[in-house]
């Protein structure tokens, strides 16, 4: 079964490049889903022709905007736009839904009142425990980024495909194992040479390809410095709207 990923956002949280925030969208066995989903995706969504109210599930490596702070933005429209009546369910890493609705309260103060009508359900993935996520089997790992964020690599299961996405964070075991033997690997790849401490950047990314052991590598998540050397590096490098079939 063929499955098909489209990166509606591939940037940073800068706006590198003049690209959306993370945004990884993923059609499988019938679900739709999201790998994280900034600030900026219902934007780059609208762009792109997607209706958000066709997604069933998103699911967040870590609790910073650039990776989680469009989910309040399309719970209002949920709510408020386009009278949403179909289920969502989102996960994510520890204290989701109370982090969530502390962001949610910054963005819009006075949401806490709004009721959707449509079945919401929030899931904490607990790292190393394979967790059924309507029909995604997810494996969250945690991961060496801002501790705050409670960041992690998510592994998702679904219609005999896997696909991996580091999130943000420097390489490390846990790492390695949320990628091993994916079908895709979507990877963080922050600097081309100068290192930065809590990403994964393009030299650790090539002196441990093999530790992944991905059948596919996707790089994302650029700053400006690794899309001056995108064109030149072997790997396949995301931009938005880019669609891969695996």
């Amino acid at each position: 079964m063929t499955a098909t990923v489209r990166f509606v956002g591939s940037g940073d949280s800068f706006g590198s490049g003049g690209r959306f925030q993370t945004c990884i969208l993923a059609d499988a066995a019938g679900t739709r889903f999201t790998m994280d989903f900034g600030t900026s995706s219902m934007i780059a969504l609208r762009q792109q022709g997607i209706d958000p109210n066709s997604i069933d599930v998103i699911l967040l490596t870590h609790l910073h905007g650039d990776h989680c702070g469009g989910v309040p933005f399309l719970l209002m429209d949920a709510m408020l736009g386009s009278k949403r009546d179909r289920p969502l369910t989102v996960a994510g890493p520890r204290d989701l839904r109370y982090r969530m609705f502390l962001i949610a309260e910054a963005l819009f103060p006075g949401m806490h009142v709004m009721k959707p009508k449509f079945p919401l359900d929030w899931i904490e993935l607990e790292p190393g425990e394979p967790t059924q996520v309507g029909d995604i089997l997810v494996t969250a790992r945690s991961v060496k980024h801002t501790w705050q964020t409670n960041p992690t690599a998510l592994r998702a299961e679904i219609g005999g495909k896997v696909i991996c996405y580091t999130g943000d964070g420097e390489f490390g075991e846990e790492m390695a194992l949320a990628a091993k033997g994916a079908d895709l690997l979507v990877s963080e790849c922050y600097f081309y040479e100068k290192p930065v401490r809590w990403h994964l950047n393009y030299p650790d990314l090539v002196a441990h390809k093999a530790d992944f052991g991905a059948k596919r590598i996707i790089l994302t998540h650029m700053s400006r410095e690794m899309l001056a050397h995108a064109d030149e590096v072997p790997e396949e490098c995301a931009y938005d709207g880019m669609v891969v079939r695996i």
